[in-house]
């Protein structure tokens, strides 16, 4: 049994191979996210002595969990699934010896996709309820089962979506955890989010203070660049996927063998533009808004049925917002510029974790037939070149307006005359 640490988001083991027996790192505490085909799986936490324990079944009806000692069952009564019909569906269970609590869900392992919850109750009896949990050290699985991640921490609150430098962090900014702190991002993320997060990564700079207006009239006149290429692009994610199913993707730097495709990535989403739901093929990423807004869904995993699944959240960032993608959350999701008048621009970086050897060089995503496809992320243009093309665009457009309001004087040596006519 091989394991490889990671520390993005909570900390977490892969498994590299398929064991039927896994130590939790803390005693009494860990998720476990895995999938499986059928139509039961069971987990079963057990102390050292393998005298005790909890007995986990997830079926398709309920999850149950049963102490092996007394048969107690622990049944949560709003509990009404365990395992899916969807394909594509990921479980985890998470046991929290210091809050006395047990939780299931179904997709990435988090609050928001919550199943089942079991509280152990805070009587005379609660002492010796977590001198048992914290007697658990393993975790026995059927052969039914494809553990996925061993995370060393429990669920205990929904994660952030937005990141706050810790210059700018408030103390009710760490009480409310409404916002994710840079510092606790992993050290690849962090590398990503000090590249791109200063003041003066912008679009507009002095050598071209135009340049966000100079791109939103390529993407709105015939013929220019940001049009011709987003007219090419149609179809790119199937057939009869709709024509706003694009965006321009404009690279910066190379390819160094360290995330899929260019790690640094100008993204471009007219009105109205959007992508499929897909995910990051198991990547780190940090995005920022640098003009306009775009609205994401989150899904809690890729599903390729015709039926699909609800998002469990959705959320508007606008110019300045900072979000993040761990391989355990927020793979998977689907942005879309619902605004009315600007151009959405984001700075996308990805890049694998260093203890990822897989490399899995592809994002996932679901066309408009329900079908589970591969995009390797590719580049429309490098940035340098794409800044030429829309400069030069921008000042053949300020020449033409410059000729028209010289009109009706004539011209003497290519400029402007006042002889008249």
């Amino acid at each position: 049994m091989t394991f490889t640490k990671t520390t993005t988001g909570p900390k977490a083991l892969t498994l590299k191979t398929i064991p039927t027996n896994i130590n939790l790192q803390i005693k009494g505490q860990g998720v476990l996210l895995f999938e499986t085909k059928e139509p039961k799986a069971i987990l079963t936490f057990k102390n050292a002595q393998k005298t005790d324990g909890l007995i986990v079944t997830f079926s398709e009806r309920q999850v149950v969990v049963q102490r092996i000692s007394n048969k107690d069952k622990f049944i949560d009564p709003n509990n009404v699934t365990g395992i899916s019909k969807k394909s594509g569906a990921t479980y985890w269970f998470s046991l929290d010896a210091q809050n006395q609590l047990i939780q299931a869900g179904i997709g990435e392992a988090r609050a928001e996709t919550l199943t089942y919850t079991y509280q152990f109750p805070n009587d005379k009896s609660a002492s010796a309820n977590k001198v048992f949990m914290e007697s658990l050290v393993s975790i026995e699985l059927t052969t039914i089962i494809t553990p996925l991640r061993l995370l060393r921490d429990p669920i205990t609150s929904s994660v952030p979506l937005l990141i706050k430098d810790a210059r700018d962090l408030t103390m009710s900014d760490v009480a409310e955890g409404k916002v994710l702190p840079s510092s606790n991002l992993s050290p690849t993320s962090q590398r990503l989010y000090n590249c791109v997060s200063g003041d003066k990564f912008t679009l507009n700079t002095p050598d071209f203070p135009d340049f966000i207006q100079a791109i939103e009239y390529s993407i709105a006149t015939p013929g220019l660049w940001c049009n011709k290429t987003l007219k090419s692009k149609e179809g790119e994610f199937g057939k009869s996927s709709d024509p706003a199913e694009t965006y321009l993707r404009i690279t910066l730097g190379k390819n160094n063998g360290e995330s899929p495709g260019i790690p640094y990535v100008l993204e471009i989403w007219p009105v109205g533009h959007y992508s499929p739901i897909h995910n990051h093929g198991g990547s780190s990423a940090i995005i920022r808004v640098l003009n306009g807004s775009i609205n994401v869904k989150l899904f809690p995993f890729l599903c390729d049925d015709k039926s699909g699944v609800e998002p469990y959240a959705k959320t508007d960032l606008k110019v300045g917002d900072i979000t993040w993608i761990s391989p355990t959350l927020n793979q998977v999701h689907q942005l879309k510029n619902e605004g009315t008048k600007d151009t959405c621009m984001t700075i996308q970086c990805y890049m694998y974790e260093v203890e990822n050897d897989a490399h899995y060089d592809y994002f996932d995503y679901v066309d408009t037939d329900g079908s589970k496809k591969q995009f390797e992320p590719d580049s429309d243009a490098d940035f340098l070149l794409f800044k030429g093309i829309i400069q030069q665009e921008w000042a053949t457009r300020n020449n033409q307006k410059s000729n028209l309001n010289c009109f009706p004087f004539s011209f003497s040596f290519g400029s402007c005359s006042s002889s008249g006519v």
